[in-house]
């Protein structure tokens, strides 16, 4: 635990100063595109709005000072992601009528799920049912998925208050959807993206850890995973991935497609042969936004026409 320790702190000291830059220039960035606004609800939950009202949530109940009455797509980011990046997708949703929440989880919070990703999960499914009832679009990425897992076997602890929650899904897109078996491929990925030396560190010590912390770790992602494939929200998928991808890798995708499929939702495929990870909208960009775009209208969730695609 102390190694894990000492690599994660190396990372997040190594990008901190980086990062509040980041954040500064993006927030900038996404103000000056048609005045949107961007807010911390919590320390892993953002929301993005056109919309300059500044919003104040319950941290008990998570239900906001001020309803909101646009339609909301939910972006389960993947994990150190740039707050740049974040917009970029962010801004698909603002340019059609959405506002967006943002979720993150740190390496931390992914690596103790009792104290980080499960209380982010519980947050989450909380500020949706307290918030709004219009479609949702859930839009995932990455560990994202295992975040929204989390989401998925905290509603099922309370059917009765939260499937509502889950029925309000209209449409999920997962990006380069990783499982719990490309842990030690992703993880140390995303930590140590231009070290490999420190990349196959992290890989050793995340094997340990996986058969070390079964009870504190390993038990969650195993039923984060089973919560996922036989998923309580049967809105129509979009799966966007690539042959090359290690850790969004289509077998596991594949697992989870068919099982999809056999459960009754709709589900499409979208595989390229070649881009990495997260970043098939970089390398296919025309292919990636004919393909959402058509998936949004075919699960009429889009509040304004079509047409009105953005192009960045």
């Amino acid at each position: 635990m102390a190694a894990l320790r000492t690599m994660v702190a190396y990372a997040n000291n190594a990008t901190r100063n980086h990062n509040v830059l980041l954040s500064w220039m993006s927030l900038v960035a996404v103000q000056s595109t048609r005045e949107a606004h961007t807010q911390h609800l919590t320390k892993n939950i953002q929301y993005i709005s056109n919309e300059k009202t500044k919003l104040i949530v319950d941290p008990k109940t998570m239900k906001l000072n001020k309803e909101t009455n646009k339609p909301l797509c939910v972006i389960m980011n993947w994990m150190l992601q740039r707050p740049n990046h974040v917009t970029k997708y962010a801004r698909l949703y603002l340019e059609q009528g959405f506002d967006v929440v943002s979720v993150s989880c740190t390496p931390w919070q992914l690596t103790w799920p009792l104290k980080g990703s499960q209380l982010i999960a519980a947050d989450l499914i909380k500020f949706i049912s307290e918030n709004g009832h219009k479609p949702l679009v859930v839009h995932g990425f990455s560990v994202g998925a295992y975040v929204w897992s989390e989401g998925l076997v905290y509603a099922m602890k309370n059917k009765e208050k939260y499937m509502p929650v889950l029925d309000r899904v209209a449409a999920q897109i997962w990006d380069s959807a990783a499982d719990v078996t490309e842990i030690p491929y992703g993880f140390p990925a995303a930590v140590f993206p231009n070290n490999k030396f420190m990349q196959n560190a992290m890989r050793v010590y995340i094997e340990y850890h996986l058969k070390k912390f079964h009870d504190a770790a390993t038990m969650h992602y195993n039923n984060g995973s089973s919560a996922f494939i036989s998923s309580a929200c049967r809105a129509p998928a979009l799966f966007l991935l690539s042959k090359t991808d290690p850790v969004g890798a289509e077998r596991s995708n594949r697992n989870v497609y068919q099982s999809w499929l056999n459960l009754g939702i709709k589900c499409t495929w979208k595989c390229w042969d070649r881009s990495p990870h997260v970043q098939h909208y970089t390398y296919h960009k025309e292919e990636y936004l004919a393909a959402l775009f058509d998936h949004l209208e075919m699960c009429n969730v889009l509040p304004q026409s079509a047409k009105a695609r953005v192009r960045l």
